[in-house]
């Protein structure tokens, strides 16, 4: 599992030009489901983010998790986080889990950030969607399940 994750000031995903996922404060999540990927891999991911300390205290050094802070959640399924582009000009999405395995994984990882008192919006599966942010910082982390 592969997570590239933005925090945010806000966030929203649309789909044919209906919002269908916004948040305010948190994070922006673009979220790839790897061929493999299993509970342990949600439950690792899911509890290290809600756990980083991302967020500034009052002396404005990053100890504060998302938790902490009361900020939401907008997951965006991509699978091209898994594009391989090694040989060639064309990426392979091979490692990439098909989508009958990655949307309940996908919908099970953002339940696993919910059971943490997160408020989680999504995008939508397997749509073309607009996603936009206004990055905070700028603070862009990479979580991955695989050492």
């Amino acid at each position: 599992m592969r997570v590239v994750l933005q925090r945010c000031k806000r966030g929203a995903v649309t789909v044919d030009g209906e919002t269908v996922g916004a948040i305010e404060r948190g994070y922006v999540l673009l979220v790839g489901i790897q061929q493999g990927d299993d509970e342990a891999a949600l439950d690792y991911v899911a509890n290290k983010i809600a756990g980083l300390r991302l967020w500034e205290d009052e002396s404005g050094r990053m100890n504060d998790s998302i938790v902490e802070i009361g900020g939401d959640i907008l997951s965006v399924s991509q699978f091209t986080l898994y594009g391989d582009v090694r040989k060639g000009r064309r990426p392979s999405f091979t490692e990439a889990a098909r989508p009958e395995v990655a949307e309940p994984l996908w919908e099970q990882f953002n339940d696993k950030l919910r059971a943490y008192g997160l408020r989680v919006e999504t995008g939508t599966f397997g749509a073309m969607m607009d996603v936009s942010l206004v990055n905070d910082g700028p603070v862009t982390i990479l979580v991955e399940s695989k050492e």
